[in-house]
């Protein structure tokens, strides 16, 4: 029988909002502020009137037709500024892409994690590949793990840091790398450490800071397989998290589960949503899948 796949959803948020949807678009609020950004899956009609969309403080404009490309068009905003969820606080900003540093709906994983770090009774080691702002890294550090972040970016890494210290964690044991996913595992095998936890949100496309190339379906297999090498005898999760890539959360769940095969825990798989405030609809923005020890 095939798995059953699960929506998860993150409904602890008090400064994110999806407050309506449709005609390729997503009205919401961030903290303070309320943006209108291109969601191609909205493909039914608006909920709310449009003059409740003009009250929108930034508007992401797609150029070329190139949903990432494009420019904001914004008035009465202080840029950045902070949001929290929980215990975390982190800086939000408007940059040359319509992302601004946050994806609200991976909060479902911030709070499995913690509560798999936080129920272990022993130290623990965790490892985040393609970390971004470091939000997840935050989580896992908050509960007292050890947290080694990669990311390619230079910028990413500063604004995680930024991150780090507004959520007043800089006592915590997190190591922030610049490098290439798939060098740094490697590298991490060959010098037999080992880790308890490891988060992937690999992109369709990237590259690494020395020009390397990033492939999801070209080299995800490879970097599942040398992440097994990496585990520790008694691993807590391997999570994996995928946006705008030609597959279902099934692909992600079967190659997940033949890495994990012979280690005693559950695969599970679905997409990651988000609750619209305004009709109920559930919006879905990435397909994922975990293991979880037990």
């Amino acid at each position: 029988m095939p798995p059953e796949l699960t929506l998860l959803s993150s409904p602890a948020w008090t400064d994110y909002e999806l407050l309506d949807s449709g005609n390729g678009r997503k009205l919401e609020r961030f903290g303070p502020y309320i943006f209108d950004r291109p969601e191609h899956q909205a493909i039914w009609r608006q909920g709310l009137s449009e003059e409740k969309w003009q009250e929108a403080q930034a508007v992401f404009r797609v150029a070329g037709g190139d949903e990432m490309g494009g420019n904001w068009q914004s008035r009465q905003l202080i840029d950045p500024w902070e949001m929290h969820y929980k215990g975390l606080r982190f800086r939000a900003q408007l940059g040359g892409s319509r992302h601004v540093g946050v994806f609200p709906e991976q909060a479902a994983h911030w709070d499995w994690m913690a509560g798999l770090i936080r129920t272990a009774n022993r130290p623990v080691s965790i490892l985040n590949l393609f970390g971004y702002t470091g939000l997840a890294t935050l989580a896992a550090a908050q509960e007292g793990a050890r947290v080694a972040h990669v990311d390619a970016s230079k910028k990413s890494i500063a604004r995680a840091r930024e991150n780090q210290a507004l959520s007043k964690l800089d006592d915590r044991n997190i190591r922030w790398i610049v490098d290439d996913a798939m060098k740094f595992v490697l590298r991490e095998a060959r010098r037999q450490v080992r880790y308890d936890g490891i988060i992937l949100d690999p992109p369709k496309f990237g590259r690494g800071p020395k020009g390397e190339i990033w492939e999801c379906f070209e080299m995800l297999p490879r970097l599942l397989e040398s992440c097994r090498v990496i585990l520790s005898p008694q691993p807590l999760f391997v999570v994996i998290t995928a946006y705008a890539i030609r597959a279902s959360a099934l692909s992600l769940y079967y190659a997940l589960d033949e890495m994990m095969k012979g280690k005693s825990g559950n695969v599970e798989a679905g997409e990651l949503v988000i609750v619209e405030r305004s009709a109920g609809r559930v919006l879905s923005m990435a397909i994922y899948a975990r293991w979880g020890s037990g």
